[in-house]
Formats: structure tokens, sequence, C-alpha cells
């Protein structure tokens, strides 16, 4: 059975690598570069730029373990011609309530969940709702204030047109 937890799309993997290769190239080169500087200037115990160095250093090396380990264990789910037409992982939907308020998602796993950019983890209400419905269908989502009614105008696995430069 599939985890849930570990599902990511092909640009979800891709951003993963990118900042995984940032940190270990660019960021931690230059923080180890700043600390051995630091360290030149004597005394470590009342070094503020050395401890200051060595804590970020630490931090991008947690990171760096945390993606490479997340790396091992997510599954990349490409876009298949069989989701046509039905909401899956990976879709873009388009969403209209009783009050005419539109708004648009794209369900997406953990690791990529973004507000900013209307990105919903599969883990979510809302996903959960959606997953499997067609256009034109009701959709009721529970949430803390209730249960909330919408209907699916459109479902697609292409960005929308006024979304293609977010993200």
């Amino acid at each position: 059975m599939t985890n849930r937890n570990n599902l990511i799309t092909p640009e979800g993997r891709q951003a993963l690598e990118k900042e995984l290769d940032y940190l270990w190239r660019v960021e931690r080169r230059k923080t180890t570069q700043a600390v051995t500087e630091a360290a030149a200037h004597g005394d470590r115990s009342e070094n503020a730029e050395y401890k200051e160095g060595k804590r970020k250093l630490r931090e991008i090396d947690r990171r760096l373990r945390f993606l490479r380990k997340r790396l091992e264990v997510v599954q990349v789910v490409p876009y298949s011609v069989q989701q046509e037409g039905k909401v899956f992982f990976g879709a873009w939907v388009e969403l209209e309530n009783d009050d005419g308020e539109i708004r648009r998602y794209r369900i997406v796993g953990t690791d990529e969940f973004d507000p900013t950019k209307n990105f919903i983890s599969i883990k979510s209400p809302m996903a959960h709702a959606l997953i499997g419905k067609q256009v034109d269908d009701e959709i009721v989502v529970q949430t803390p204030e209730g249960k909330k009614l919408w209907w699916l105008n459109e479902i697609r696995y292409q960005p929308f047109a006024d979304e293609e430069s977010v993200g």
C-alpha cells in the first residue's frame, strides 16, 4: 500500500534535489569558509562569529541529512493519461461555492504543501473530499467551522494559465 506521507510530484522532487544541491555546493562551503576565518581570530569561547557560524553549519547539516533521507523514501507520482476527467494526486482544480467564490488548488505531497501557491496536502480534508471527483460534482468538506459545500468547475494536470509563473 502506498504511504501518502511519501508521495511527491516530479516538480516537488526536483525542488528537494535543487535545495540539497544548493545547500551542499553553495551554503555549506560558504559557511565552512566563514567558520574557518572566524576561528583564525583566536579565542573561540568569546568569538560570536565563530559560534554563529558553527550554529548555522549545524542547521545546514541537519537539513542536508533530512533531505538525503527524504529523497530516499519519497515516491514520485507522474502524470498518467488515465487521470484525465477525475481528481487525483497532482491535479489542479477550480472550485466554486454558493457565494460565487472561486478557489484554485493543486493536490501535492506533504513536502510540497505551500499555501502561497495554493498547494494543498494530499492529507488535507479538502484533498480527501476531492480525490476521485469529476467536473460538476458536489464537494463537501468538513472544516472546524462545519461542513462547506463546493462545486468542482475544472480539473487540470497542467497549471492554470495565470498560475504558470507561480512556483
